[in-house]
């Protein structure tokens, strides 16, 4: 059984592994790493529409305060994605 498991994966070297591996390690890395943003920005856009709904005269300070707050929150996701570069073209 050994000998068959062993000839069916004689043509995948060690190169190949490692290659697999990159592909694999920068999708989840991109994947995982924008979920929080995604979630962190809905989160800001909602309780940003909510207060303007409660008080519309603070329309321009709440949004803003929500473009900075997403900024910061979008520097995960552009990290994420300098991660999966340097595992694709580096490692």
């Amino acid at each position: 059984m050994l000998q068959t498991a062993q000839a069916a994966t004689g043509g995948i070297s060690g190169a190949d592994l490692i290659q697999a591996a990159k592909y694999l390690a920068a999708g989840l890395c991109m994947g995982i790493g924008a979920l929080g943003p995604g979630i962190g920005i809905g989160n800001a856009v909602a309780h940003a529409l909510d207060g303007t709904a409660r008080q519309p005269e603070m329309r321009s300070q709440l949004f803003s305060t929500m473009i900075i707050g997403a900024a910061f929150v979008e520097t995960t996701a552009i990290y994420a994605l300098l991660i999966s570069i340097i595992l694709l073209f580096v490692v």
